[in-house]
């Protein structure tokens, strides 16, 4: 049977940072990739933060 090995990326999201949030994500995968994962899970709105609403709302965002 061949291995296929999943990491879940735990990541501590700011809302609103997408490229501190960014950074985190390929932190994540970078290190995922290390530990020989073929796949990497993450948060559900990793990117942006949760909840992003508030600054999808404001049009200066």
């Amino acid at each position: 049977m061949k291995k296929f090995t999943i990491a879940l990326g735990q990541i501590n999201p700011v809302v609103g940072d997408i490229a501190g949030n960014a950074e985190k994500i390929l932190g994540a995968i970078r290190s995922a990739k290390a530990s020989g994962a073929a796949l990497v899970v993450l948060p559900e709105l990793a990117l942006t933060g949760y909840p992003p609403e508030d600054l999808l709302l404001n049009s200066g965002f």
